[in-house]
């Protein structure tokens, strides 16, 4: 098999670095060029210093356009900040044979021509897919925790979801609250019952059970740690533990990262992985999901590759065994 040569725009940020930590090890692919404007001319590894000895790549600050041009490119990732993706699009024109996997929120929607990317949820559709919309962190592990509730029909009241993230959820960027002696030994709320991906997780369970309608309530952390993102959600329930066991194994059975943990699950078992654990008990008529995944892979750059893999009709997990700490 041929390689699938890539590019990637923003390759600076910490999704782009965890894109190029991964994709130099993919069996199939090539990376054509790293572009980034602030490190234009410097090595990879000048930014993304745990990557030295492991690639000479350096970053490209060419026209962007130029690039598109003379690379024979079959895909394409948009690792830039929110709202940069349809400016791209926008200034720059794409052969038709390139593949879009954008990892901002711009296009999750579904707008433009985009499909949503949760492999668990939109398989079928990923696999003829030419732009890819690649969820949120906080998303993809709200919806992983409650998405085989929805395909039962079963989400009957409220949905409640407390979900901790690390620092590197905020990105690169320095800012108050992901300076290190704020953050350390520190927790704090943001961004209550109005987080910008209560969008698509509502969209993800219409999708499965129609005239969804009731609230989700969802409370995020700032958490003290580096990476990583723990959901916790519960809503009303009327069976046992043992048929939400079966109806949640049922659902992902078919899907190689997803796996349901009888045992309380930490985050150190999905770190630097493209894991997602869900565990779950039931008190009292509600049943809690706990969900846990690495918000840069399984909730980022993972996840995007993941979803390339499935559009190049490449093993799924190519590419992404990856072992988590542990300790």
């Amino acid at each position: 098999m041929s390689n699938i040569n890539i590019g990637i725009i923003g390759a600076a940020g910490y999704t782009g670095g965890e894109l190029i930590r991964i994709l130099i090890n993919h069996p199939h692919v090539n990376i054509a060029f790293a572009h980034s404007k602030s490190q234009a001319g410097k090595p990879v590894y000048a930014t993304h210093t745990d990557l030295l000895g492991d690639t000479d790549l350096v970053f490209s600050g060419d026209d962007i356009q130029e690039l598109l041009n003379k690379e024979e490119l079959n895909a394409i990732f948009l690792c830039s900040g929110h709202g940069e993706s349809k400016k791209f699009l926008e200034a720059h024109s794409l052969p038709e044979t390139v593949k879009v996997i954008d990892l901002s929120t711009d296009f999750r929607p579904e707008t433009d021509g985009f499909v949503y990317g949760l492999p668990e949820l939109q398989r079928d559709k990923i696999k003829v897919a030419t732009k890819i919309a690649n969820p949120g962190c906080f998303a993809t592990s709200i919806q992983l925790a409650i998405l085989p509730l929805a395909d039962a029909g079963l989400i009957k009241d409220a949905v409640h979801v407390s979900a901790v993230t690390g620092s590197t959820g905020a990105g690169q960027a320095l800012s108050a609250t992901t300076h290190f002696t704020w953050r350390n030994n520190n927790m704090s709320i943001y961004k209550a019952f109005t987080h910008q991906h209560l969008t698509e997780i509502k969209m993800s369970i219409s999708k499965l059970q129609a005239g969804f309608s009731e609230a989700v309530n969802f409370v995020p952390y700032r958490g003290d740690f580096t990476r990583g993102i723990m959901a916790n959600v519960y809503t009303a329930f009327a069976g046992s533990l043992e048929e939400a066991k079966v109806i949640y194994k049922s659902f992902y059975a078919s899907h190689p990262f997803t796996h349901v943990s009888d045992s309380p699950i930490d985050l150190k078992q999905v770190v630097n992985t493209n894991k997602c654990l869900v565990h779950l008990e039931v008190h009292d008529g509600q049943l809690l999901v706990s969900s846990i995944i690495d918000n840069l892979t399984k909730g980022a750059s993972g996840q995007a590759v993941q979803n390339m893999n499935i559009a190049f009709n490449l093993p799924e997990d190519a590419g992404l065994r990856l072992k988590a700490p542990a300790f």
